[in-house]
């Protein structure tokens, strides 16, 4: 099961950026174009979201299941002094959830806004901000904070 997860976690995590830079391209195009917020905007903006609260739910069962994570919660002080444990064990759980936040939060404050250009406008920045929490938090190959890399052997 764990592994299935895994594996799922992996699909889902590219599907959240997927979505999310292209409802930023949608919602800036329909900003600077003044278009209409058309129903596909509008499932563009839900599907979106829904997908990041999926991701984060996966997330949550994994982190709370994952070795790393019960070390860093049995070994607090020592799981600190190590950055692989400290970036999977709090930096990352915490920052992910925030960007979920952000996620939600643009999502439904661009579906209460009553023109068009004011719900592109909405969705775009607070996806954008979302964004860059996701990209700041990966563990990408090159980062400082903990390394993995881009496509992982189960």
């Amino acid at each position: 099961m764990y592994v299935f997860l895994l594996v799922l976690h992996s699909l889902v995590r590219w599907l959240v950026l997927v979505m999310l830079l292209y409802a930023v391209y949608r919602g800036i195009r329909g900003w600077r174009s003044g278009s209409l917020f058309t129903v596909i905007d509008e499932r563009i903006r839900h599907i979106t979201a829904t997908v990041a609260h999926v991701q984060l739910m996966i997330g949550y069962v994994l982190y709370f299941t994952s070795p790393l994570v019960k070390y860093f919660r049995g070994h607090y002080a020592e799981a600190l002094r190590q950055p692989d444990s400290r970036f999977f064990g709090m930096i990352h759980v915490l920052l992910m959830t925030l960007a979920v936040i952000v996620v939600t939060i643009g999502s439904a404050m661009a579906k209460r806004k009553k023109t068009a250009i004011a719900k592109f406008r909405t969705m775009t920045c607070w996806y954008i901000a979302a964004l860059v929490i996701i990209f700041l938090v990966i563990p990408w190959p090159f980062s400082p904070l903990a390394k993995r890399p881009f496509i992982r052997n189960f």
